[in-house]
């Protein structure tokens, strides 16, 4: 079964990442000016997958967005309240550039640590 979380073959390294929507071009909008998103469909998620890359150059740059139509006349809270099994979504990939996936952000980071210790979350103090 898949989840709302990050995963590579071989998952060397695991993290997290945040992001601000841009005040202008955001993943939603882009998907509603390119009629890709109907009006009564959601994106709960998106994610971004580079690959293969190989020598120092980039493969394909694919997003994946998790689109939810929640029932009529129902909130999208209470409607994903409601779900206890998997949440049925549309899955939309498109093959875009880098630079237009960051751009749907005001700002993004990506925290990774190594796989092979208990770092997550731990507070740091840079020396």
């Amino acid at each position: 079964m898949t989840s709302f979380k990050a995963s590579v073959q071989y998952g060397d390294w695991n993290g997290t990442a945040a992001a601000d929507d841009a005040d202008q071009i955001s993943l939603s909008y882009y998907l509603e000016n390119k009629g890709l998103i109907n009006d009564k469909e959601f994106l709960l998620a998106s994610s971004v997958f580079v690959g293969e890359n190989h020598g120092g150059k980039i493969g394909g740059v694919y997003i994946t967005a998790y689109l939810f139509t929640p029932p009529p006349n129902t909130t999208i809270d209470v409607a994903l309240d409601a779900i206890t099994g998997p949440i049925p979504v549309r899955e939309l990939e498109l093959e875009i550039t880098l630079e237009e996936y960051i751009g749907f952000f005001k700002r993004f980071k990506v925290f990774h640590t190594s796989r092979y210790l208990n770092l997550e979350g731990r507070e740091y103090k840079a020396i």
